[in-house]
């Protein structure tokens, strides 16, 4: 007799949130519990429907699993090779998520019941300079090694022909009942490995692995942003008794910098000019990311907020041999302890500029507006 779907037997939709699926579990299994249907048969029975089906969909990776394949996915001996799983070979449930959920587990796949060492994950710090023109960096890092004494087996005499666990039978879990519930563990003989050493190394005390610090270069590619996660297949920790190494994560963060402000690609810099280069204009240079230095023109009558682009002079691209544009934004400075002789030619200045109109047009606009809003102001009475 073919099995009611897990979707069907709760009474929700195949989209059904948690919260949906929990209440409509609730709400039947109070309905059919034992304790209120004693001596009833059809009730204990749909009981462990319910039981199972939520179970399943309450796990997101069953759940996954149970929508692509159906029960087959959780049958021990279901018929082989839907979508690419084995479901012949004695590993059942464990192997299909060790297939489908590996990379996220930190188990792999290939076999199932093979785990492997644990990923790393490492912090560098790098300047602004250093992500733009790519760098490398060394690292240290704590992490279990395979045992140079036994080869990595964890056997003393070498051998990787270890024999299976007794107590899980080589499946690296065993499973007990629970009143309605089957609960599966890992098996505490063989820690999940489905095998034990008969002779164990007395160095890694059959382990296979032993704790050390790695020294490891990192290389750091041209355009690296903050925050950057860079991924280093198989330099993690060593597998148990030689199964596959994890990954080893290095996190980048990349220090500001005392000049330039980077927007992606580009680069913004603030350059402080002199009132009379401002307004008389000129040639300036400009400092350059990658060492160098860059020759702008600035108009006459500069204003501090204007802002000049570079092309190509910015941060470079990931991956790419191009490069951003270079954002020079002006500031133009008022100057400060004048001497006398510089103080006489600015009141001459000043006085000069009395008589000319054009001279500084955004603030003859404002003091004209100024001047329109007090007259406006007498001729309603001041109110």
């Amino acid at each position: 007799m073919a099995k009611a779907d897990y979707y069907t037997t709760l009474g929700v939709a195949r989209d059904a949130s948690a919260d949906d699926l929990k209440k409509a579990y609730r709400k039947l299994a109070m309905q059919h519990h034992p304790d209120r249907n004693p001596n009833n048969k059809v009730a204990e029975a749909k009981f462990k429907e319910l039981s199972e089906a939520y179970d399943i969909l309450k796990d997101d990776q069953k759940r996954a699993a149970y929508d692509r394949y159906g029960h087959a996915a959780f049958e021990q001996n279901g018929g082989g090779g839907a979508g690419g799983f084995n479901f012949t070979d004695g590993g059942g449930l464990g192997d299909i998520f060790d297939q489908m959920f590996g990379d996220f587990t930190g188990r792999r796949g290939g076999g199932g019941r093979a785990r492997s060492g644990s990923d790393l994950r490492a912090q560098v710090e790098i300047d602004l300079s250093e992500a733009f023109a790519g760098t490398k960096t060394n690292l240290r890092v704590p992490t279990r090694l395979a045992c140079e004494t036994c080869d990595g087996t964890g056997s003393a005499d070498k051998s990787r022909a270890n024999l299976t666990c007794g107590t899980c039978n080589g499946q690296g879990k065993v499973r007990a009942q629970q009143g309605f519930f089957m609960i599966e563990r890992t098996c505490p003989t063989c820690g999940g490995a489905g095998r034990v050493i008969s002779n164990p190394c007395r160095i890694c005390q059959g382990q296979g692995t032993v704790q050390r610090e790695r020294t490891l270069q990192v290389s750091i590619p041209a355009g690296v942003e903050d925050g950057t996660r860079i991924r280093l297949a198989g330099e993690g920790e060593a597998g148990p008794a030689g199964t596959p190494n994890g990954d080893l994560y290095v996190h980048v963060g990349v220090r500001a910098h005392e000049l330039f402000q980077r927007e992606g690609a580009n680069l913004l810099i603030r350059l402080p000019l002199r009132m009379t280069q401002a307004a008389l204009g000129g040639e300036v240079e400009v400092p350059v990311i990658d060492g160098t230095r860059a020759k702008m023109k600035i108009p006459p009558g500069t204003q501090t907020g204007d802002q000049f682009r570079l092309r190509g002079k910015g941060f470079s691209v990931l991956r790419s041999a191009a490069r951003g544009d270079l954002y020079v934004q002006v500031a133009v400075e008022t100057p400060l302890h004048l001497t006398r002789k510089q103080r006489e030619l600015l009141e001459a200045f000043e006085a000069e500029s009395q008589g000319h109109k054009t001279g500084h047009p955004e603030s003859e606009g404002f003091f004209t507006k100024v001047k329109e809003f007090f007259e406006g102001r007498g001729a309603n009475g001041g109110a």
